[in-house]
């Protein structure tokens, strides 16, 4: 099988305009689409061998069998077997470089703005309640001792109920639907929360707006690694997540302009109210906007459906397919980087559980007003998107030397830094500026979230890994608040030393991965170097195999 030209397996770092990124391209005004396939949609396309063309492909259709009656409408799609043939020929070419550009620039905006403003509204989602404290939330619902710390967890006791059965639905549902579907929730129960009376129905409400954000990460991660290749996918993931960051500073502005609401209503519940119907309404707009699959996109034509998934030849990645495999299930139970993409997600969310409900009530601390606190989460913000941008550029450049998880470990040094400054110093500067490169983690978590997108194969065991380290980030935020006593208010001091704690056993954890992904990858190239093309890691296949059933191949370290 040929390689893909440098064009094509390379990406630039921003989705480049494809008539300056190929230079080489002579007639930029030629018809790409003659000759190459007709541009019905794929759904409509006949499943029977077109022009007496035999060829034989491993592709399990069984399910495709079935009726689609009843219930069954609602199930995701999976391609047609016309569509992998069509799949399976274009890799056996070279592709146009020019076309594979004009393609791709088509799907980052078509896919990376929408799930960029879903984080937005994600994370704003999620610290509401941190902004609710700075107002009159803890009175109005009379609220004492550790009943706020409860209110941090029980929205990741919500999260980790529904984590697995959540993530086992991202298998049989189209993925942006049920999406858009869980966002609409999350939404109207975060407006739900405004009506809060006491103690009791916060919880109820908290619990249930957890359940219905337990898909969200998944979810954006599944909708990455199907749309772009693996070497895009750090970067993509980084653009959408740096979300994250707008968020805080969004979040800082809409808290700074609550504060002057002078309505009927407490302030805290205006918060409430506004940002779960915009967000609503933005679930409406994803569900229309994100298609659930290459094969099955409105916004492409056949053929650019086939050269979306043709350009992803050499990541081990097929088209994604409705199923569920018991074997991959228990080899995922088997596996040491499941465990170790639990305590990742564990170790990263314990100080992110923490700082992410009583990070304002730190900064007011020391001793600045309640509406300067939300001023100034906008830089905290801006920091965040500025280091998670660093992040994914510097992994770009050194993307062939195959050091993510040591630019990984670099940076989590930095938030562990950024803990000891907080714990230990006693002027506002440092303790602030300490506070600010707690933020580096994000980008830490861009990079962790690639390597579950890419390092995973197999329908079944992707779902299952990435439930691993979600189930991960639930435990973490649910333990992390806890050890913010209330009696050390506002230093918070134990509370920090965990965080900090907990950033430096991420570290250990993340070379542990290191090691798990670099002795497979040589002990394959050296037999593939002996003459064993079983482990040849230019061969790509269409069984829906795992990483380690799949011995062509190769983790990115």
């Amino acid at each position: 099988m040929a390689h893909q030209s440098h064009h094509q397996d390379a990406t630039d770092f921003l989705p480049a305009d494809p008539i300056t990124a190929i230079p080489a391209a002579e007639d930029f005004s030629k018809d790409l689409e003659a000759g190459k396939g007709t541009t019905e949609h794929v759904e409509n396309a006949s499943i029977n061998e077109k022009g007496g063309n035999e060829r034989d492909i491993q592709y399990d259709n069984a399910e495709d069998a079935k009726p689609r009656t009843g219930l069954r409408k609602l199930l995701r799609r999976n391609p047609s077997m016309d569509f992998m043939r069509e799949v399976v020929e274009a890799n056996e070419v070279e592709l146009d470089p020019y076309e594979v550009k004009r393609v791709e620039r088509k799907i980052y905006w078509l896919i990376v703005p929408a799930l960029f403003i879903d984080y937005i509204f994600y994370y704003i989602d999620k610290t509401t309640l941190s902004y609710a404290a700075l107002f009159d939330f803890k009175t109005d619902l009379h609220l004492k001792g550790a009943d706020y710390n409860n209110l941090s967890s029980i929205f990741y006791i919500g999260w980790l109920v529904w984590a697995i059965p959540g993530n086992l639905l991202l298998a049989k549902f189209p993925l942006a639907k049920y999406l858009s579907i869980n966002i609409a929730l999350w939404g109207v129960f975060l407006m739900a929360q405004a009506s809060a009376k006491d103690y009791g129905d916060m919880v109820a409400f908290r619990f249930i707006s957890g359940m219905f954000e337990a898909v969200a990460d998944p979810c954006f991660v599944a909708i990455t690694g199907m749309w772009f290749t693996r070497r895009q996918q750090p970067t993509v993931i980084g653009y959408w997540y740096a979300g994250n960051g707008v968020g805080i500073a969004l979040g800082g502005l809409i808290g700074y302009g609550i504060g002057h609401i002078g309505g009927s209503l407490a302030s805290w519940r205006y918060e409430f109210l506004i940002i779960g119907a915009v967000c609503t309404l933005w679930a409406i707009v994803m569900g229309i906007v994100i298609p659930d699959a290459p094969h099955t996109a409105r916004w492409l034509s056949r053929r650019e459906a086939v050269v979306t998934m043709s350009r992803k030849r050499h990541d081990y990645h097929t088209v994604e397919k409705r199923q569920l495999k018991w074997d991959q299930v228990w080899e995922t139970i088997k596996d040491i980087k499941t465990y170790l993409y639990f305590f990742l997600g564990f170790f990263a969310n314990v100080p992110n559980g923490a700082t992410s409900n009583f990070g304002t009530l730190v900064i007011k601390g020391f001793g600045f007003s309640t509406l300067n606190v939300t001023l100034l989460q906008i830089p905290y913000g801006t920091f965040i998107a500025v280091m998670i941008l660093a992040a994914i550029y510097v992994n770009h450049k050194t993307h062939h030397l195959n050091i993510r998880t040591l630019l990984m470990a670099g940076v989590t040094c930095l938030t562990v830094l950024g803990f000891a400054l907080m714990a230990w110093t006693k002027g506002i500067a440092p303790r602030l500026i300490g506070y600010y490169l707690t933020g580096s983690s994000n980008a830490v978590f861009v990079l962790a979230l690639s390597l579950v997108s890419g390092n995973v194969g197999g329908t079944t065991k992707k779902v299952l890994a990435s439930a691993a380290i979600f189930l991960g980030v639930a435990v973490g935020n649910i333990v992390g608040p806890y050890s913010f006593l209330t009696s050390e208010a506002p230093t918070y001091h134990t509370g920090i030393i965990v965080c900090m704690c907990s950033r430096a056993a991420e570290i250990f954890v993340i070379l542990g991965l290191r090691f798990c992904f670099t002795i497979p990858n040589k002990k394959r190239d050296k037999r593939f170097a002996e003459g064993d093309e079983s482990c040849n890691p230019d061969v790509q296949v269409f069984v829906d195999l795992t990483d380690k059933q799949n011995l062509h191949f190769r983790y990115v370290a």
